[in-house]
């Protein structure tokens, strides 16, 4: 039967709406609760050897290997079968390319659990149209994950030259960041990195405005040691993790040209519990020395804490 011209203008009208409709309310991935299952390792320590024309912190005298080899070789070295992926990593972000990293990932018996990425100009520009190339950036990160089947991307606040970082226009950003990610079951997490972009105190302001459960903060442990001393640190860590939901970042240290910052990480582990966080522990082993050294230090002493 042919279709009224009113029905079939209604009907039209709802298409644009599909995905707020089918988005779910709020995130709900089954997290594991055995310690080990629970550890992640990220790329970015391992940035030398990532083989990529643009990475200009691949070591030539290394073993390089493309991204797509990165799961099996934390699962033979480490144990581990969750991986983070830098998004710098990605050779490309072609569907045929990330077909092949999902069908590597599947072969290594693991599984990305976030993406931290760049969104490629500032949330919070003057200029609309940067905000929107913002936007509209992080929404191909978000189709990223869905195609590898992750559950999560970390979005990059950048600077905006001349600009200070904007509380309004940041949640506005991410307001329609976090819209798309609801309608694709992909949580947006913030973290606690650059000391004047992503200052802990200004991203808890951002989530809170926002009022998102798909808008998350991914505490990293030493990155705000960067910026105050070590109350201000684990301050910083307390209120991320009280508005984390499924990745943080597990450090011991933080190096910053000559100056060495430390933290203590059972203590830390012990903030995340009282904050009844339940997601996965991400190693990103930032400091002097191996990577797989320090590493294997790192999946040792969280093991330990969450036994």
């Amino acid at each position: 039967m042919i279709p009224s011209r009113r029905r079939f203008l209604a009907a039209s009208a709802v298409v644009p709406l599909l995905p707020r409709l089918l988005a779910a309310t709020q995130p709900s991935i089954k997290f594991p609760t055995a310690p080990r299952d629970r550890l992640s390792v990220a790329s970015y320590p391992f940035r030398a050897i990532i083989d990529l024309p643009r990475n200009r912190e691949r070591d030539p005298k290394a073993k390089l290997i493309d991204l797509k080899e990165f799961p099996a070789q934390v699962a033979e070295r480490f144990k581990i079968h969750n991986v983070e992926l830098l998004g710098q990593h990605f050779r490309s972000t072609d569907p045929a390319y990330l077909a092949e990293l999902r069908e590597a990932l599947k072969a290594a018996g693991s599984r990305a659990v976030n993406i931290p990425t760049s969104a490629g100009a500032s949330l919070y520009d003057a200029d609309a149209t940067q905000r929107s190339i913002a936007v509209a950036n992080s929404r191909k990160w978000i189709d990223a994950a869905v195609a590898i089947d992750c559950p999560s991307v970390r979005i990059h606040v950048q600077g905006a030259k001349g600009v200070t970082p904007d509380v309004d226009l940041t949640a506005a950003s991410l307001a329609q960041v976090a819209e798309y990610g609801a309608s694709r079951n992909v949580v947006v997490n913030l973290e606690n990195d650059n000391p004047t972009t992503e200052d802990a105190p200004f991203l808890v302001k951002v989530i809170d405005q926002v009022k998102s459960p798909w808008l998350r903060g991914l505490p990293d442990f030493c990155n705000s040691m960067l910026k105050g001393d070590e109350k201000f640190n684990y301050e910083a860590v307390t209120a991320m993790f009280q508005r984390a939901y499924n990745i943080s970042h597990v450090k011991d240290m933080e190096v910053e040209g000559e100056k060495i910052f430390k933290v203590d990480l059972e203590r830390t582990f012990g903030i995340a519990k009282a904050a009844g966080y339940k997601g996965y522990f991400s190693m990103e082993f930032e400091g002097q020395g191996d990577p797989y050294i320090g590493t294997q230090r790192l999946i040792d002493a969280s093991l330990k804490a969450l036994s």
